[in-house]
């Protein structure tokens, strides 16, 4: 069936719904994680090869739903939540991609979006052709590790930076519960530099 599946976050994502992704499938995932980048240290590539691998249906469906082509508003979903993230698991696949998770936003203008990727250059080529929603936080997700990037890129809001255990001592991402932060998930919250120590 043509729907969108909507996940039930757990850990520090708890009360955040998402819509999620196969990075175990996707190119860009599969390419990065070989790299000394964070990516490296991919969670999710973790979770879904072993103990969340009953995850990988519903992602690969939303992976194959979102990136084949552009849904009409009527096969997008429609969300009842104050806060909303993409890519809990994943990362943007293609244009196509974005083009619908824009028109989730879209449809659902009650709700603040926040969208977590590294593929800058796709979202310049996107943004070129059309508005980005009001509601849509970009977080660049920025793949070096110890090296804190303070200016987000343009048509980002804010950057999402991993530090070592023995690196810098300022992250301000420490575990707490999202919906409890909420840094990267307003505007106005006052924080646009996340810095997180890797796990």
């Amino acid at each position: 069936m043509n729907i969108v599946k909507i996940s039930k976050m757990s850990g520090k994502l708890s009360d955040i719904p998402a819509i999620n992704t196969n990075t175990v499938t996707n190119e860009f995932c599969i390419k990065m994680k070989d790299t000394d980048s964070i990516c490296g240290s991919c969670y999710s590539h973790r979770m879904l090869n072993t103990y969340r691998k009953n995850c990988q249906p519903a992602f690969q469906h939303n992976s194959d739903l979102l990136s084949k082509a552009e849904l009409i508003p009527d096969l997008l979903p429609r969300v009842n939540s104050a806060y909303f993230r993409f890519n809990g698991h994943g990362e943007l696949i293609n244009e196509t991609h974005l083009i619908n998770l824009i028109g989730i936003c879209n449809k659902n203008p009650h709700t603040n979006f926040a969208l977590w990727t590294k593929r800058k250059n796709l979202v310049f080529s996107v943004l070129r052709a059309q508005p980005k929603p009001k509601n849509l936080i970009l977080v660049y997700s920025n793949p070096k590790i110890d090296c804190v990037q303070i200016e987000p890129p343009m048509h980002f809001d804010k950057v999402f930076n991993n530090v070592s255990k023995s690196g810098y001592k300022n992250e301000n991402c420490t575990g707490q519960k999202c919906i409890e932060c909420l840094a990267c998930y307003r505007k106005d919250s006052g924080t646009d530099v996340i810095i997180e120590r890797v796990k």
